[in-house]
């Protein structure tokens, strides 16, 4: 899906240069900060996504990749150290990590990978289609072309000695802590980078974990114990019978065990799951794929092989025992939705049986499948007469809202029960890419943090922090200017949740810059910036490592 006419940007709000960044910094430079950065912030934040998303080929042509989700990966690094006596410094590296691939598709001028969402030759024979679907490429080149960038994980249990490259790095003479740093996708598939230079490194599939782990799909959003580093997510089987397996990766001893089977729910785009104290949620929400799973090899894309909406199928939410073995011990049904990304879960006693237990579940809900179509360059860029589609009725569509569900009386009855919905924001005061004060996961939550999308521009146009239990938004709102994911950093001394920091990655479109913005948590306002003179492409996720944090468990979200 592109367009060869050019509009002015939206609103006047240009942001046509955070998806065509094309640009590194392989040695790293010291960006210009101005403000306030808390020296608790002293470490590393880590970004992953899309790089760029055009190459130009060897025939003179311009190999442009469709969708968003396919963007060329490219890792950032923004080293922040305070010392006393002295103003904070943040350094800047940066590195694409599908060398390979680009360069592929600049000899042939195509690109013929599995990917999330790009539009295919209808043309190409049944006989290819057919040998692409059973003759698994595991080769050099098929690894090397894998475009892992959604999420990253440091010091990942069970991932560290894959490689037997794994190394201690130190900057400026702070040792990092930082052992293996891995990026993740969608798939069962993780990308070791050097944690200083950002340069791949290593492979591994989640077989490597556990014999049994053979399927192909998995969560980018994998969990973790905040206490014990233990990680959690499912492993999805595809086929005649969809077989997901729940599993965990002990942070003590490196193996994983296999926590529960499910059998009983269709294959299905899953991004992200939950924890509390005592269980993981597996939330099978409405977004299946078709051909019970054989639409996925047959396109080569995972868009194309999820089928559409159905309003007539609910969601079935699996809720899995992670402390003594018991499997599945409830399933619940609500009305069906969309979803990327959970935001918390715990457990509390149910109000109409205090001997019994519920839990309380948040997730950023759509009521269909139609964003993942939005996120078409074509329909994001600000200069694309396509993006004023979504501008009206049909971009709310598009929009979610946060909504919170009760699971009453865990393990208390057999069969599917219905969940309770319990509240939904207006979609104005909702957000995706949400983050919390980590130190509130699997324990009761009231503030949630994120992108907003209330219609200014044609990407996310501000950074919201929404009250759980006033109902009230409080924004960080700026005339053409996008941020990214905010990644909460809590002030160790502090007591009440919003007592932290945000920091999240801002295009100033009016400048073609990029800055890393510091906002106070509590009240939303900017305390300092670290300013750029490149533009970061607007990626997906990332994670900060504090320069203290030598020797504690890592926090996968």
């Amino acid at each position: 899906m592109s367009t060869t006419k050019v509009l002015e940007p939206y609103n006047n709000w240009p942001n046509d240069a955070g998806f065509e960044p094309g640009h590194e910094e392989r040695s790293p430079v010291e960006l210009q900060v101005t403000g306030t950065i808390p020296s608790y912030v002293s470490g590393t934040l880590y970004r992953t996504g899309p790089g760029g998303y055009q190459v130009k080929t060897d025939v003179g042509t311009t190999y442009s990749v469709d969708h968003w989700f396919d963007g060329f990966t490219q890792n950032h690094r923004f080293q922040i150290i305070s010392s006393p006596g002295s103003p904070p410094r943040v350094l800047y590296n940066s590195r694409f990590a599908v060398d390979s691939l680009i360069e592929t598709i600049r000899k042939t001028g195509k690109l013929d990978d599995f990917n999330f969402g790009q539009k295919r030759d209808p043309c190409i024979s049944f006989f290819r289609k057919v040998m692409s679907m059973f003759v698994p490429d595991n080769s050099p080149k098929a690894i090397a072309h894998a475009n892992i960038g959604v999420t990253l994980s440091a010091n990942p249990p069970g991932l560290k000695d894959i490689t037997g490259s794994a190394k201690k790095s130190k900057s400026d003479g702070h040792a990092s802590g930082i052992q293996t740093l891995w990026t993740k996708t969608d798939a069962a598939v993780y990308r070791q980078i050097d944690p200083e230079t950002l340069e791949p490194i290593g492979f591994a599939d989640q077989k490597s974990l556990h014999h049994e782990l053979v399927g192909h799909m998995s969560a980018a959003h994998a969990k973790s114990d905040p206490v014990t580093g233990d990680i959690f997510n499912y492993n999805l089987d595809v086929g005649r019978a969809h077989t997901y397996r729940v599993f965990r990766v002990s942070a003590d001893t490196g193996e994983t065990e296999i926590l529960a089977t499910i059998t009983d729910a269709r294959g299905a785009y899953l991004h992200s799951m939950m924890i509390t104290e005592n269980y993981i949620v597996l939330c099978i929400w409405s977004a299946h794929y078709a051909w019970g799973g054989a639409k996925i090899l047959w396109d080569k894309n995972m868009l194309d092989a999820i089928g559409t909406f159905d309003p007539s199928k609910k969601a079935l939410w699996y809720v899995i025992d992670r402390r003594h073995g018991k499997g599945v011990v409830s399933k619940y049904e609500t009305d069906p939705f969309f979803c990327f990304h959970t935001i918390n879960a715990w457990e509390e006693p149910s109000p109409s049986n205090p001997s019994q237990t519920d839990i309380v579940a948040t997730l950023c809900a759509y009521e269909n499948l139609d964003v993942l179509k939005r996120f078409y360059y074509s329909n994001i860029k600000s200069t694309s007469p396509d993006s004023l589609e979504y501008m009206g009725e049909r971009g709310d569509i598009t929009r979610p809202n946060l909504r919170r569900w009760r699971l009453p009386s865990i393990g208390s009855s057999e069969g599917s029960r219905a969940a309770v919905s319990e509240h939904i924001a207006p979609k104005a005061h909702s957000c995706d890419l949400p983050s919390i004060n980590p130190r509130f996961i699997a324990k009761p939550s009231r503030y949630v943090y994120g992108a907003s999308d209330r219609g200014n521009s044609t990407f996310f146009d501000g950074l919201v922090k929404y009250d759980m239990q006033s109902k009230n938004p409080t924004y960080w709102h700026v005339q053409g200017q996008n941020p990214g994911e905010p990644v909460f950093i809590a002030n160790p001394v502090g007591v009440d949740e919003d007592d932290g920091v945000l920091l999240s990655v801002v295009l100033d479109g009016h400048k073609t810059k990029s800055y890393l913005l510091v906002l106070d948590a509590r009240t939303m306002e900017e305390v300092g910036r670290a300013s750029m003179e490149t533009v970061v492409g607007f990626g997906f996720h990332g994670t900060h490592f504090p320069q203290t944090a030598a020797g504690t468990p890592s926090v996968d979200t």
